[in-house]
């Protein structure tokens, strides 16, 4: 096992969900409730994130057989949807791609925020699991499988951890400090999400890669 390639699978996923830049929306989100249940809530949300990644994880590439779509080209495609998420990150906001003002309207209509939209699509959106889906389908060994498990189980828990200081966390850092760290996770994501691409691209065309 390859445990620099989990460690880059696991960081893939702090800057692509970001859990830190998403503080202020936690926080948000659940202004009407007491403590314990905003403490419940980030617990069920971020359950909700590892299960949806998991299920991910071992469907993908069943998805992609069902509906006869290459790898390259879902990497072209899951990519360039990294790419645009983090453009908007890089200014420091969450993006349409993740939510929009409809999606706004209908959360603050809930009583329960934390499997919809918190868990789906603000943290599990698209680029996470294409991200997972991708990665899945180019490392499909067992162990491989274990150590993708175990980066996903592991950022739950730091994600978990995250929220559950949100308060303090977001006094500390404040608007200011959560729009820098998200710039330089959009920074990162970025990165990604042109590798992504790149790789999409020489798979689909061959004589890029000579």
């Amino acid at each position: 096992m390859d445990l620099t390639l989990f460690f880059q699978f696991f960081l893939g996923l702090v800057a692509i969900i970001n859990p830190v830049g998403l503080l202020p929306v936690f926080v948000t989100l659940t202004s009407h409730q007491t403590e314990p249940e905003r403490q419940r809530t980030g617990t069920i949300a971020n359950f909700a994130v590892v299960v949806i990644l998991l299920v991910t994880l071992f469907a993908g590439q069943l998805i992609l057989d069902m509906f006869s779509i290459s790898l390259p080209a879902f990497r072209i495609a899951g990519g360039t949807l990294i790419v645009f998420i983090a453009m908007s990150m890089l200014q420091g906001k969450l993006g349409e791609v993740k939510h929009n003002k409809a999606e706004d309207r209908e959360s603050a209509a809930r009583e329960s925020v934390a499997v919809v939209p918190l868990a789906l699509p603000l943290m599990a959106g698209p680029g996470a699991i294409s991200s997972v889906i991708v990665f899945a389908a180019e490392n499909s060994t067992v162990m491989d499988t274990i150590g993708m498990v175990t980066a996903i189980v592991v950022f739950g828990a730091c994600s978990w951890a995250i929220f559950r200081l949100a308060p303090v966390i977001f006094r500390v850092l404040g608007q200011t400090g959560i729009n820098v760290i998200t710039r330089i996770m959009g920074l990162l994501m970025l990165s990604i999400g042109i590798e992504v691409v790149a790789a999409g691209a020489k798979g689909l065309f061959p004589a890029l890669a000579g």
